[in-house]
């Protein structure tokens, strides 16, 4: 069976520096709109669906993201593995401003989101295991990506989900670090468990665009943005990469 790769993009990415503009795609869903139509793009041979989480233009807060719709409009189009970009705040030691950190676990702190399929009627309850919240092939695909094209990674570390949209305070920066967090994002849950209970590998790629409250200097979103518009560089040819390394073309 072939596979479909999806980019999920988050703030500062342009999916153009990994292929060519094929079409749109307005997927319906029973769960409302999408985001924002899915752009399909070609590298080489492989189709690749990009979706502005987001929105586009960038106006979706994290917490009113339809991630449902999203997430099954990808499957809907027949999408098998999912590379989430995601610009994220340093807590640990080594997620430091620029990072790149491809982590391995999550601990969902959002509330008041639809975080599952299995609260319709015609839905089957679903008890998925989620355990390891990340494909542990897909983040081997980004790690040895990565590495063959000799961009420095973190390949290990817990990512901690936030409401958002506002920043953490350092109380709850403290917390999260106690918790075992090293990176702090919005919008990882619940699409990291919607791709579980759709059968959907899922990895997250993440830029650490600031050091998290309390952690270094005040955070600015004029600093934000400019780190971020100098690792999507590198986010870029990573999934390239990854691209270019999947062998079965897509008709």
């Amino acid at each position: 069976m072939s596979e479909v790769f999806a980019i999920i993009g988050g703030s500062g990415f342009d999916m153009s520096t990994c292929g060519d503009y094929v079409e749109e795609n307005s997927v319906e869903t029973p769960y409302g709109a999408c985001s924002a139509p899915l752009q399909i793009y070609r590298h080489q041979k492989q189709s690749v669906i990009f979706l502005p989480r987001h929105g586009n233009p960038h106006r979706i807060p994290p917490h009113r993201i339809n991630y449902r719709a999203n997430i099954w409009a990808l499957q809907k189009i027949g999408c098998s593995k999912i590379i989430a970009i995601n610009t994220v705040g340093g807590i640990g030691a080594d997620a430091s401003v620029g990072a790149l950190v491809i982590p391995e676990q999550i601990i969902d702190y959002t509330y008041g989101r639809e975080h599952t399929f299995s609260d319709c009627a015609d839905v089957p309850l679903l008890h998925v295991d989620f355990t390891s919240p990340f494909s542990a092939p897909l983040r081997h695909a980004l790690i040895t990506a990565a590495a063959a094209i000799g961009i420095p990674t973190i390949d290990q570390g817990v990512y901690g989900a936030t409401q958002g949209p506002r920043l953490e305070s350092a109380a709850e920066i403290n917390r999260l670090q106690r918790d075992g967090c090293d990176i702090v994002g919005m919008t990882a849950m619940p699409e990291a468990a919607l791709a579980r209970e759709l059968n959907i590998e899922y990895a997250s790629l993440c830029l650490v665009v600031n050091l998290a409250a309390g952690r270094g200097e005040a955070i600015t979103v004029a600093q934000m943005q400019k780190v971020s518009a100098r690792g999507m560089g590198a986010i870029a040819k990573i999934i390239a990469e990854v691209l270019a390394s999947n062998t079965t073309p897509v008709n």
